[in-house]
Protein backbone atom coordinates (compact mmCIF):
# COMPACT_ATOMS: atom_id res chain seq x y z
CA UNK A 1 0.00 0.00 0.00
CA UNK A 2 1.46 3.86 -0.62
CA UNK A 3 1.89 4.24 2.95
CA UNK A 4 4.67 2.12 2.75
CA UNK A 5 5.74 3.67 -0.58
CA UNK A 6 9.72 5.38 0.17
CA UNK A 7 10.72 8.83 -0.69
CA UNK A 8 13.06 7.21 -3.57
CA UNK A 9 10.46 4.98 -5.01
CA UNK A 10 7.87 7.89 -4.87
CA UNK A 11 10.15 9.80 -7.32
CA UNK A 12 11.22 6.76 -9.50
CA UNK A 13 7.61 6.95 -10.61
CA UNK A 14 7.41 10.89 -10.20
CA UNK A 15 10.05 11.25 -12.56
CA UNK A 16 8.27 9.51 -15.31
CA UNK A 17 4.87 11.04 -15.12
CA UNK A 18 4.93 14.24 -12.98
CA UNK A 19 3.54 14.80 -9.95
CA UNK A 20 0.45 15.13 -8.60
CA UNK A 21 -0.25 11.38 -9.77
CA UNK A 22 -2.92 8.86 -8.70
CA UNK A 23 -1.66 5.43 -7.18
CA UNK A 24 -3.54 2.24 -7.49
CA UNK A 25 -2.93 -0.59 -5.33
CA UNK A 26 -3.81 -3.80 -7.22
CA UNK A 27 -3.52 -5.89 -3.86
CA UNK A 28 -5.94 -3.47 -2.11
CA UNK A 29 -8.91 -3.42 -4.91
CA UNK A 30 -8.54 -7.41 -5.08
CA UNK A 31 -8.64 -7.99 -1.73
CA UNK A 32 -12.29 -5.47 -1.75
CA UNK A 33 -13.61 -7.79 -5.06
CA UNK A 34 -12.80 -10.48 -3.24
CA UNK A 35 -14.90 -9.43 -0.18
CA UNK A 36 -17.71 -8.59 -1.99
CA UNK A 37 -17.77 -11.62 -4.31
CA UNK A 38 -18.13 -13.68 -1.09
CA UNK A 39 -20.74 -12.40 0.37
CA UNK A 40 -22.44 -12.27 -3.23
CA UNK A 41 -21.12 -16.06 -3.95
CA UNK A 42 -24.21 -18.48 -4.85
CA UNK A 43 -26.85 -19.18 -7.07
CA UNK A 44 -29.75 -15.87 -7.14
CA UNK A 45 -27.11 -13.36 -5.50
CA UNK A 46 -25.57 -10.91 -7.95
CA UNK A 47 -22.67 -8.10 -6.95
CA UNK A 48 -22.52 -4.94 -8.98
CA UNK A 49 -19.84 -2.31 -9.12
CA UNK A 50 -21.45 1.36 -9.03
CA UNK A 51 -18.92 2.48 -11.30
CA UNK A 52 -19.27 6.27 -10.76
CA UNK A 53 -17.03 5.68 -7.70
CA UNK A 54 -13.78 5.24 -10.54
CA UNK A 55 -14.40 4.43 -14.16
CA UNK A 56 -10.73 3.98 -14.91
CA UNK A 57 -10.23 1.34 -17.89
CA UNK A 58 -7.91 -0.81 -15.96
CA UNK A 59 -10.09 -0.70 -12.79
CA UNK A 60 -13.38 -2.19 -14.89
CA UNK A 61 -11.45 -4.82 -16.34
CA UNK A 62 -10.19 -5.79 -12.64
CA UNK A 63 -14.46 -5.87 -11.66
CA UNK A 64 -15.14 -8.15 -14.92
CA UNK A 65 -12.32 -10.28 -14.48
CA UNK A 66 -14.34 -11.26 -11.23
CA UNK A 67 -17.89 -11.60 -12.31
CA UNK A 68 -18.99 -8.54 -11.06
CA UNK A 69 -22.02 -6.26 -12.90
CA UNK A 70 -21.91 -2.91 -13.52
CA UNK A 71 -24.02 0.16 -12.34
CA UNK A 72 -23.81 3.04 -15.35
CA UNK A 73 -25.25 6.47 -14.48
CA UNK A 74 -24.81 7.50 -17.94
CA UNK A 75 -24.90 6.30 -21.96
CA UNK A 76 -20.95 7.04 -21.76
CA UNK A 77 -20.27 5.29 -18.34
CA UNK A 78 -22.03 2.35 -20.47
CA UNK A 79 -20.14 2.68 -23.61
CA UNK A 80 -16.91 2.74 -20.97
CA UNK A 81 -18.38 -0.70 -19.67
CA UNK A 82 -18.59 -2.02 -22.96
CA UNK A 83 -14.83 -1.08 -23.74
CA UNK A 84 -13.53 -2.77 -20.68
CA UNK A 85 -15.41 -6.13 -21.78
CA UNK A 86 -18.78 -6.18 -20.40
CA UNK A 87 -21.42 -7.71 -22.56
CA UNK A 88 -24.19 -5.40 -23.72
CA UNK A 89 -27.61 -6.55 -23.99
CA UNK A 90 -30.54 -6.93 -21.15
CA UNK A 91 -30.35 -11.06 -21.05
CA UNK A 92 -28.98 -10.86 -18.62
CA UNK A 93 -28.57 -7.17 -17.63
CA UNK A 94 -24.59 -7.01 -16.91
CA UNK A 95 -24.70 -3.72 -17.19
CA UNK A 96 -27.62 -1.82 -15.72
CA UNK A 97 -28.41 2.07 -16.60
CA UNK A 98 -29.78 4.12 -13.48
CA UNK A 99 -29.95 7.81 -14.07
CA UNK A 100 -32.68 10.58 -13.34
CA UNK A 101 -32.18 12.35 -16.40
CA UNK A 102 -31.46 11.17 -19.76
CA UNK A 103 -28.93 13.12 -20.96
CA UNK A 104 -26.63 13.42 -23.93
CA UNK A 105 -25.99 10.22 -25.47
CA UNK A 106 -28.28 7.72 -22.75
CA UNK A 107 -31.94 7.36 -24.46
CA UNK A 108 -29.32 5.80 -27.79
CA UNK A 109 -27.63 3.69 -25.96
CA UNK A 110 -30.14 2.39 -24.49
CA UNK A 111 -31.95 1.78 -28.21
CA UNK A 112 -28.64 0.74 -29.28
CA UNK A 113 -26.92 -1.73 -26.50
CA UNK A 114 -30.04 -2.79 -25.68
CA UNK A 115 -28.98 -2.21 -21.98
CA UNK A 116 -31.25 -2.80 -19.03
CA UNK A 117 -32.59 1.07 -18.22
CA UNK A 118 -33.31 1.70 -14.36
CA UNK A 119 -35.73 4.54 -14.26
CA UNK A 120 -37.01 6.89 -11.48
CA UNK A 121 -40.01 8.75 -13.13
CA UNK A 122 -42.79 8.84 -15.07
CA UNK A 123 -41.25 11.53 -17.46
CA UNK A 124 -38.31 8.76 -18.00
CA UNK A 125 -40.70 6.36 -19.08
CA UNK A 126 -42.24 8.75 -21.82
CA UNK A 127 -39.03 9.06 -23.04
CA UNK A 128 -38.11 5.90 -23.50
CA UNK A 129 -41.63 5.26 -25.73
CA UNK A 130 -40.98 8.17 -27.51
CA UNK A 131 -37.75 7.04 -28.74
CA UNK A 132 -39.30 3.36 -29.94
CA UNK A 133 -38.26 1.35 -26.70
CA UNK A 134 -40.46 -1.15 -25.94
CA UNK A 135 -38.12 -3.92 -23.92
CA UNK A 136 -37.61 -4.84 -20.24
CA UNK A 137 -37.03 -1.95 -18.12
CA UNK A 138 -35.66 -1.51 -13.84
CA UNK A 139 -38.04 0.87 -11.53
CA UNK A 140 -36.49 2.52 -8.89
CA UNK A 141 -38.88 2.35 -6.22
CA UNK A 142 -41.98 4.74 -7.00
CA UNK A 143 -44.90 2.16 -7.78
CA UNK A 144 -47.38 4.72 -8.38
CA UNK A 145 -46.29 5.19 -12.16
CA UNK A 146 -45.62 1.96 -12.42
CA UNK A 147 -48.95 1.40 -14.49
CA UNK A 148 -47.57 4.11 -17.61
CA UNK A 149 -44.28 1.54 -17.75
CA UNK A 150 -46.99 -1.07 -18.33
CA UNK A 151 -49.05 1.13 -20.72
CA UNK A 152 -46.22 2.05 -22.74
CA UNK A 153 -45.47 -1.42 -23.27
CA UNK A 154 -42.75 -2.00 -20.88
CA UNK A 155 -42.08 -4.96 -18.65
CA UNK A 156 -40.58 -4.31 -15.47
CA UNK A 157 -38.26 -6.64 -14.59
CA UNK A 158 -36.30 -5.41 -11.92
CA UNK A 159 -37.06 -3.45 -8.28
CA UNK A 160 -34.51 -0.91 -7.43
CA UNK A 161 -33.56 1.04 -3.94
CA UNK A 162 -30.27 2.74 -2.68
CA UNK A 163 -30.42 3.98 1.12
CA UNK A 164 -27.38 5.52 0.59
CA UNK A 165 -23.64 5.33 2.23
CA UNK A 166 -24.78 5.12 6.30
CA UNK A 167 -22.03 6.07 9.00
CA UNK A 168 -22.64 2.77 10.61
CA UNK A 169 -22.48 -1.13 9.19
CA UNK A 170 -25.25 -1.62 11.55
CA UNK A 171 -27.45 0.97 11.00
CA UNK A 172 -26.85 -0.36 6.80
CA UNK A 173 -28.15 -3.49 7.99
CA UNK A 174 -31.30 -2.07 9.88
CA UNK A 175 -32.12 -0.08 6.58
CA UNK A 176 -31.43 -3.02 4.60
CA UNK A 177 -34.07 -5.74 6.65
CA UNK A 178 -36.20 -2.89 6.46
CA UNK A 179 -35.95 -2.64 3.15
CA UNK A 180 -36.26 -6.51 2.01
CA UNK A 181 -39.62 -6.43 3.72
CA UNK A 182 -41.14 -3.92 1.90
CA UNK A 183 -40.33 -5.40 -1.26
CA UNK A 184 -41.66 -8.78 -0.37
CA UNK A 185 -44.63 -7.06 -0.36
CA UNK A 186 -44.56 -5.49 -3.40
CA UNK A 187 -43.93 -8.46 -5.25
CA UNK A 188 -47.24 -9.59 -6.06
CA UNK A 189 -47.63 -6.06 -7.88
CA UNK A 190 -44.66 -6.53 -10.37
CA UNK A 191 -45.31 -10.37 -12.13
CA UNK A 192 -42.07 -9.78 -14.61
CA UNK A 193 -39.83 -9.38 -11.84
CA UNK A 194 -36.58 -11.41 -12.05
CA UNK A 195 -34.57 -9.44 -9.63
CA UNK A 196 -34.23 -6.45 -6.70
CA UNK A 197 -31.65 -4.67 -6.00
CA UNK A 198 -31.08 -3.93 -2.73
CA UNK A 199 -28.91 -0.84 -3.51
CA UNK A 200 -24.84 -0.11 -1.66
CA UNK A 201 -24.32 1.65 0.86
CA UNK A 202 -21.46 -0.53 2.62
CA UNK A 203 -18.89 1.86 4.46
CA UNK A 204 -15.38 2.51 4.55
CA UNK A 205 -13.49 4.50 6.89
CA UNK A 206 -11.78 7.35 6.39
CA UNK A 207 -9.94 7.64 9.73
CA UNK A 208 -9.02 4.19 10.46
CA UNK A 209 -7.19 1.92 7.38
CA UNK A 210 -7.56 -1.28 9.85
CA UNK A 211 -10.64 -0.99 10.01
CA UNK A 212 -13.40 -3.33 8.25
CA UNK A 213 -16.85 -4.04 8.11
CA UNK A 214 -18.23 -7.26 9.11
CA UNK A 215 -19.47 -8.74 6.48
CA UNK A 216 -21.22 -11.78 7.18
CA UNK A 217 -24.37 -10.43 8.29
CA UNK A 218 -24.92 -8.97 4.49
CA UNK A 219 -24.44 -12.10 3.73
CA UNK A 220 -27.08 -13.80 5.30
CA UNK A 221 -28.92 -11.04 4.78
CA UNK A 222 -29.36 -11.36 1.06
CA UNK A 223 -29.52 -14.79 1.11
CA UNK A 224 -32.76 -14.85 3.32
CA UNK A 225 -33.75 -12.16 1.19
CA UNK A 226 -33.18 -13.99 -1.95
CA UNK A 227 -35.21 -17.04 -0.15
CA UNK A 228 -38.33 -14.97 1.41
CA UNK A 229 -38.98 -12.83 -2.42
CA UNK A 230 -38.58 -16.02 -4.63
CA UNK A 231 -40.96 -17.69 -1.90
CA UNK A 232 -43.63 -15.04 -2.17
CA UNK A 233 -43.05 -15.25 -6.64
CA UNK A 234 -43.57 -18.22 -6.63
CA UNK A 235 -40.32 -18.00 -8.73
CA UNK A 236 -36.77 -17.56 -9.10
CA UNK A 237 -35.72 -13.76 -7.57
CA UNK A 238 -32.15 -12.85 -8.36
CA UNK A 239 -31.03 -10.31 -5.02
CA UNK A 240 -28.30 -8.06 -6.44
CA UNK A 241 -25.91 -5.07 -4.05
CA UNK A 242 -23.85 -2.63 -5.41
CA UNK A 243 -21.52 -0.99 -3.76
CA UNK A 244 -18.82 1.84 -5.46
CA UNK A 245 -16.89 3.49 -2.62
CA UNK A 246 -16.44 0.08 -1.25
CA UNK A 247 -14.85 -1.83 -3.57
CA UNK A 248 -12.04 1.10 -4.94
CA UNK A 249 -11.78 3.98 -1.88
CA UNK A 250 -8.65 2.17 0.20
CA UNK A 251 -7.30 1.40 -3.07
CA UNK A 252 -5.49 4.73 -4.74
CA UNK A 253 -3.72 7.20 -3.25
CA UNK A 254 -3.26 10.85 -4.35
CA UNK A 255 0.60 11.84 -4.37
CA UNK A 256 1.55 15.27 -4.11
CA UNK A 257 5.43 17.02 -4.31
CA UNK A 258 5.54 19.67 -1.53
CA UNK A 259 6.29 23.00 -3.28
CA UNK A 260 7.42 24.82 0.04
CA UNK A 261 6.51 24.81 3.66
CA UNK A 262 4.65 28.57 4.90
CA UNK A 263 3.74 30.23 7.75
CA UNK A 264 0.61 33.00 8.82
CA UNK A 265 0.55 35.47 11.30
CA UNK A 266 -2.57 36.18 13.17
CA UNK A 267 -4.80 38.96 12.44
CA UNK A 268 -7.97 40.43 12.98
CA UNK A 269 -9.53 37.82 10.63
CA UNK A 270 -8.23 34.78 12.30
CA UNK A 271 -5.27 32.71 13.45
CA UNK A 272 -2.31 32.24 11.52
CA UNK A 273 -1.55 28.65 10.67
CA UNK A 274 1.29 26.56 9.09
CA UNK A 275 0.63 25.74 5.62
CA UNK A 276 2.29 22.83 3.14
CA UNK A 277 1.93 23.92 0.55
CA UNK A 278 1.60 20.92 -2.72
CA UNK A 279 1.16 20.91 -6.19
CA UNK A 280 -2.07 18.86 -5.57
CA UNK A 281 -5.18 21.30 -5.60
CA UNK A 282 -9.24 20.39 -5.29
CA UNK A 283 -9.21 20.28 -9.33
CA UNK A 284 -7.51 16.77 -8.38
CA UNK A 285 -8.95 15.45 -5.40
CA UNK A 286 -12.69 17.49 -4.77
CA UNK A 287 -14.07 15.90 -1.66
CA UNK A 288 -12.27 17.98 0.93
CA UNK A 289 -13.85 21.08 -0.62
CA UNK A 290 -16.78 19.81 -1.45
CA UNK A 291 -18.09 18.33 1.38
CA UNK A 292 -15.83 18.66 4.32
CA UNK A 293 -14.72 15.13 3.74
CA UNK A 294 -11.71 13.56 5.61
CA UNK A 295 -8.73 12.14 3.86
CA UNK A 296 -5.76 10.53 5.79
CA UNK A 297 -2.52 12.92 4.83
CA UNK A 298 0.74 11.46 5.67
CA UNK A 299 4.70 12.78 4.62
CA UNK A 300 7.23 11.14 2.92
CA UNK A 301 10.29 12.25 3.60
CA UNK A 302 14.22 11.15 3.93
CA UNK A 303 14.65 13.53 6.57
CA UNK A 304 11.41 14.98 8.36
CA UNK A 305 11.49 17.93 10.76
CA UNK A 306 9.76 17.69 13.93
CA UNK A 307 6.19 17.19 14.13
CA UNK A 308 3.90 20.32 14.11
CA UNK A 309 0.27 21.18 12.75
CA UNK A 310 0.11 22.34 9.50
CA UNK A 311 -2.48 23.04 6.71
CA UNK A 312 -2.00 21.56 3.27
CA UNK A 313 -2.98 23.33 0.56
CA UNK A 314 -3.12 23.69 -2.96
CA UNK A 315 -1.82 25.87 -6.06
CA UNK A 316 -5.33 26.88 -7.25
CA UNK A 317 -5.55 30.87 -5.83
CA UNK A 318 -8.68 29.91 -4.27
CA UNK A 319 -9.69 29.82 -0.25
CA UNK A 320 -11.23 26.62 -0.71
CA UNK A 321 -8.14 24.88 -1.87
CA UNK A 322 -7.26 23.52 1.77
CA UNK A 323 -7.61 19.32 2.24
CA UNK A 324 -7.13 19.75 6.26
CA UNK A 325 -10.86 21.06 6.54
CA UNK A 326 -13.72 20.26 9.05
CA UNK A 327 -17.03 19.68 8.75
CA UNK A 328 -17.79 22.54 8.78
CA UNK A 329 -15.65 23.78 6.02
CA UNK A 330 -13.12 25.71 8.21
CA UNK A 331 -8.80 25.25 8.25
CA UNK A 332 -8.10 22.11 10.80
CA UNK A 333 -4.10 21.88 10.84
CA UNK A 334 -2.89 17.99 11.34
CA UNK A 335 -0.10 17.07 13.36
CA UNK A 336 2.68 16.02 10.40
CA UNK A 337 6.12 15.89 10.05
CA UNK A 338 7.94 19.27 9.14
CA UNK A 339 8.49 18.49 5.51
CA UNK A 340 11.28 19.77 2.77
CA UNK A 341 10.43 20.92 -0.63
CA UNK A 342 10.29 17.95 -3.11
CA UNK A 343 9.37 15.69 -0.56
CA UNK A 344 5.88 13.82 -0.87
CA UNK A 345 2.33 13.98 0.79
CA UNK A 346 0.25 11.25 0.28
CA UNK A 347 -3.50 11.83 0.23
CA UNK A 348 -4.89 8.08 1.26
CA UNK A 349 -8.40 6.50 0.26
CA UNK A 350 -8.77 8.79 -2.87
CA UNK A 351 -9.97 5.90 -4.95
CA UNK A 352 -13.91 6.39 -4.60
CA UNK A 353 -14.71 9.84 -6.31
CA UNK A 354 -11.20 11.43 -6.71
CA UNK A 355 -10.40 10.54 -10.43
CA UNK A 356 -13.41 10.32 -11.05
CA UNK A 357 -14.71 13.90 -9.99
CA UNK A 358 -11.70 15.61 -11.69
CA UNK A 359 -11.76 18.79 -13.79
CA UNK A 360 -9.16 20.68 -15.64
CA UNK A 361 -10.02 24.11 -13.57
CA UNK A 362 -7.27 26.10 -14.37
CA UNK A 363 -6.88 24.93 -17.47
CA UNK A 364 -4.46 21.88 -15.48
CA UNK A 365 -5.02 18.69 -17.17
CA UNK A 366 -5.57 15.85 -15.57
CA UNK A 367 -3.74 13.88 -13.52
CA UNK A 368 -1.96 10.37 -14.92
CA UNK A 369 -2.95 7.54 -12.78
CA UNK A 370 -0.39 4.74 -12.21
CA UNK A 371 -1.04 1.20 -11.43
CA UNK A 372 1.17 -0.86 -8.72
CA UNK A 373 1.00 -4.62 -9.11
CA UNK A 374 4.14 -7.05 -7.58
CA UNK A 375 6.19 -3.89 -7.17
CA UNK A 376 6.21 -2.95 -10.74
CA UNK A 377 4.28 -0.08 -11.76
CA UNK A 378 2.35 0.81 -15.15
CA UNK A 379 0.97 4.13 -16.47
CA UNK A 380 -3.02 3.63 -16.56
CA UNK A 381 -3.50 7.14 -18.14
CA UNK A 382 -1.24 10.05 -19.08
CA UNK A 383 -1.33 13.78 -18.15
CA UNK A 384 -3.79 15.96 -20.23
CA UNK A 385 -2.19 18.58 -22.30
CA UNK A 386 -3.43 21.90 -23.13
CA UNK A 387 -3.97 20.46 -26.49
CA UNK A 388 -6.17 18.30 -24.82
CA UNK A 389 -8.54 20.47 -23.34
CA UNK A 390 -8.63 23.11 -25.97
CA UNK A 391 -9.44 20.26 -28.80
CA UNK A 392 -13.53 20.76 -28.12
CA UNK A 393 -13.38 24.71 -28.75
CA UNK A 394 -14.34 25.83 -31.59
CA UNK A 395 -16.45 28.81 -33.31
CA UNK A 396 -19.17 27.44 -35.51
CA UNK A 397 -22.40 28.97 -36.98
CA UNK A 398 -25.30 27.41 -36.07
CA UNK A 399 -28.32 27.09 -38.12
Amino acid sequence: MAEHWTRAALRRIADQVGTPFYLYDAATLRARIGAIREVAAGEGLQARYAMKACSAAKVLEEIARAGVWIDAVSGNEVLRARRAGFPMGAEPPVVLLTTDVFRDNALAVVRDERVLPNVGSPGMVRELADAGYRGPIGLRVNPGFAQAARRAGMSIVLLHAHVGSGPQIDELYANLQRLAHFFAGLLAEFPDCRAINLGGGIPHSYRDPAWTPDLVPLRKLIEGARASFSERAGRPIRVEIEPGRFFIAPAATLVARVADVKYTRSNDKGRGHGFIMVDAGFCDLVRPAMYGSFHRISVVSEEPGPEAPFAVAGPLCESGDVFTRDAAELIEPRSLPTPQAGDFVLLHDAGAYGAAMSSNYNSLGRVPQVWVENGAAYRMSRRETVEDLMRTECFERLS
